[in-house]
């Protein structure tokens, strides 16, 4: 069997649990400065909750799909009660299951997303089957697909993208990657560099370009200056409120966001990197690839679960069409 796109990346089973009772509080004790606080020894009420499949790979799956290309999801996930909602998500939208492994040892991965209303969310991790999936467990006789697309991968799972770069790059396959992971962009930054030359699309956010880089965040002429010199396809970065910035090597396309609510981010940089491939697979077309992109990632943030949102083929949502601009 060929498929239009394999997909790669994590399978999770998220739990969202929303609570206005939650506290935003100012502590150098985190990362970003600020916390989303309960109080110890005490309950909260929830005023939402809700089970949804997620994950890098799992996530684009779907956006594939729902835009009608065939699709099958290559990772892992475990044998339990997890794994059988992510497998129903799946099927019901169209993936097919033929290259994802079901791996006794590990369970499927999960998160808790807390979110505070018009605030924002913390998400909690625990890593599961789909991050140690190896190497040797990939089917590589089954791999006979136009593209591949590699959402993050993260812990041990970050050494599959050398094997199926080069194996796109030995059977004319084209290969999309959003390397969000940390693992990606520290440990495994210079393996990353030195396959960019193989890669057809690389969608980053600006943090992350400018950690590829290394160049300062807002330098963004810059930025894509070394990223022209590091990629030879197309470099994409994301830049949330602020829309994206697209390079081709000869040109650069802009764009912002359409005005709309927003519910929760959850899956939104998934949704629009796997669009944004999808919409140019369809038609090699870079300003057709980010108003899709786009449309699809507003159509997340609509919804609490980061694959409810997606769109399906021929729907736009209720927004207009991004302006793109295209800079000489």
């Amino acid at each position: 069997m060929e498929y239009d796109v394999v997909t790669l990346g994590s399978a999770t089973q998220d739990l969202f649990m929303s609570s206005g009772e939650l506290k935003e509080i100012d502590s150098e004790k985190f990362i970003t400065k600020k916390g989303l606080c309960v109080p110890l020894g005490s309950k909260m009420f929830m005023d939402k909750i809700l089970f949804a499949m997620g994950g890098t790979g799992t996530n684009a799956a779907v956006t594939f799909a729902r835009q009608g290309l065939k699709t099958s999801f290559l990772g892992g996930i475990g044998n339990d009660l997890p794994a059988k909602g992510v497998k129903e998500e799946l099927e019901q939208n169209g993936v097919l299951l033929d290259l994802t492994k079901e791996m006794e040892e590990y369970p499927t991965a999960f998160s808790l997303i807390l979110s505070l209303p018009e605030v924002g969310r913390s998400i909690l991790k625990k890593e599961g089957a789909c991050h140690f999936y190896k190497k040797e467990d990939i089917p590589f006789d089954k791999l006979k697909a136009k593209w591949f697309y590699a959402g993050s991968l993260s812990s041990e799972s970050h050494k599959l993208l050398g094997p199926i770069v080069d194996y796109a790059a030995e059977n004319n396959i084209k290969v999309a990657v959003n390397p969000a992971g940390d693992t990606q962009l520290t440990t495994g930054a210079d393996e990353l560099r030195g396959m960019l030359d193989k890669i057809d699309i690389l969608i980053l956010n600006q943090e992350e370009c400018a950690r590829l880089t290394g160049v300062d965040f807002n330098e963004e002429d810059k930025i894509f200056e070394k990223l022209d010199e590091m990629v030879k396809g197309i470099a994409v970065m994301t830049k949330g409120p602020d829309g994206v910035m697209v390079s081709d090597g000869k040109n650069r396309y802009t764009a912002g966001i359409p005005e709309s609510e927003m519910v929760d981010r959850t899956g939104a940089g998934d949704a629009f990197g796997s669009a944004f491939t999808a919409g140019y697979m369809e038609k090699g077309d870079i300003e057709h690839a980010i108003q899709l992109g786009t449309a699809n990632a507003t159509g997340v943030l609509q919804e609490m679960g980061a694959a409810r949102g997606l769109l399906k083929k021929g729907d736009w949502g209720p927004w207009e069409k991004v302006i793109v601009k295209k800079i000489n």
